[in-house]
């Protein structure tokens, strides 16, 4: 009986809770799942979206897997394919300067400048030979990167061996 008491008592305290957490949510026509809508003030919106977000890893993260698909296309002879995951690696290297700029200078020096633009050529060319070239080209930018931003570690990593079929090589 007491038992019995007890699993009622916390069954009607249970529905009055989630009655007024259901109120609470309709009245302020939050959902559960806005986290970012119930922060107390647009800075510490801005400050979950920054944790959020994240440093330079997430775009690097992204640049090798787009690396990777670059391989995969050019395997493939879909140069098209390369081409489009090339671009978005700039695009992704671009979005993480934004929001580390101490990485700029050397993103700029080894990989914007210099490379980006011959590797498109490359990757535009129709000659798969010289695509492959591009492809190897990138890999050396991306590794002196890493390099000059003194996290050589990332240089030995599955997605550096990668490398153009033995045939376009030479």
């Amino acid at each position: 009986m007491r038992y019995s008491l007890n699993i009622r008592i916390f069954l009607i305290a249970a529905l009055a809770c989630l009655g007024a957490c259901n109120q609470q949510s309709k009245s302020d026509g939050l959902k559960p799942n806005d986290w970012l809508l119930k922060a107390n003030s647009d800075d510490e919106r801005f400050r979950q979206i920054q944790r959020q977000m994240r440093g330079f890893d997430q775009p690097m993260w992204e640049v090798g897997e787009r690396y990777a698909r670059m391989h995969e296309a050019l395997s493939r002879g879909n140069t098209e394919l390369a081409l489009y995951h090339w671009e978005k690696i700039k695009t992704t290297i671009e979005n993480g300067v934004a929001k580390r700029p101490a990485r700029q200078a050397n993103a700029e020096a080894l990989f914007l400048t210099p490379v980006w633009a011959d590797v498109e050529g490359d990757l535009k060319s129709g000659d798969p030979a010289r695509a492959w070239r591009g492809f190897a080209r990138a890999k050396t930018a991306c590794q002196a990167c890493h390099t000059a931003e003194k996290v050589e570690y990332m240089n030995n990593q599955e997605v550096f061996d990668l490398v153009p079929p033995a045939r376009v090589a030479e």
